[in-house]
């Protein structure tokens, strides 16, 4: 079986990236900035034989891939395995209000601990076993072609990882800038790192994943 070349991109700025605020599945739009590197991504690819974009159902990312659809043709689907890890009841809470209030709770996020599951939501396990699955899931429909998924950082997190064969609980040593163009290549053995982290299309505007 020929491998799937994959483009993952995470969507570009929200007013939430901006202020640090935990997104998770709430829906929250791209600003103004957000919405400008989108369309530089797109521009980025024009080129690319794309058989097919899938995006997240949230809007921040199927922004981001309709941008990708006008650049490339490519047909565009939403795919809700592809959202960011839920945090529950901590969505809309920066880091700094959870440090100050809650310092059990963010001592554990910041050493990801891989149980640990917000109220209503999900750990890092869950989220690695849920994008491990859609990707397969997709990316076996397009042997030998190229096909890019629009997400978010807490997914690209994962890609990475399950790319390089990183723990869950490593610190993170690698950049989930808005809108950089990351490169895979799956196969039923699973994903490899082909490029990572290229902005070189966003004049130093991509701001990092928080978490």
């Amino acid at each position: 079986m020929q491998a799937t070349r994959i483009i993952a991109i995470r969507h570009g700025e929200t007013p939430w990236n901006a202020s640090a605020r935990l997104q998770g599945h709430q829906d929250i739009p791209l600003n103004e900035l957000g919405l400008w590197q989108a369309e530089q991504a797109g521009r980025a690819l024009v080129d690319e034989p794309v058989a097919q974009i899938y995006s997240s159902d949230l809007q921040r990312a199927y922004q981001t891939a309709e941008a990708v659809a006008r650049a490339t043709g490519a047909p565009l689907a939403a795919d809700p395995g592809l959202r960011e890890r839920s945090f529950g009841i901590y969505e809309g809470r920066t880091f700094a209000e959870l440090e100050a209030e809650l310092p059990e709770v963010a001592q554990r996020w910041r050493q990801r601990d891989p149980e640990f599951t917000p109220p209503g939501g999900e750990s890092l396990r869950m989220l690695r076993e849920r994008v491990r699955a859609t990707v397969e899931r997709l990316a076996a429909r397009h042997a030998g072609e190229l096909i890019v998924l629009t997400a978010h950082g807490g997914v690209l997190d994962t890609l990475y990882r399950l790319a390089t064969g990183q723990e869950l609980q490593a610190p993170r040593t690698f950049a989930l800038g808005n809108a950089a163009i990351n490169r895979l290549l799956w196969s039923p053995q699973g994903l490899g790192l082909v490029g990572w982290a290229d902005t070189s299309h966003l004049e130093n505007t991509a701001r990092d994943e928080i978490c």
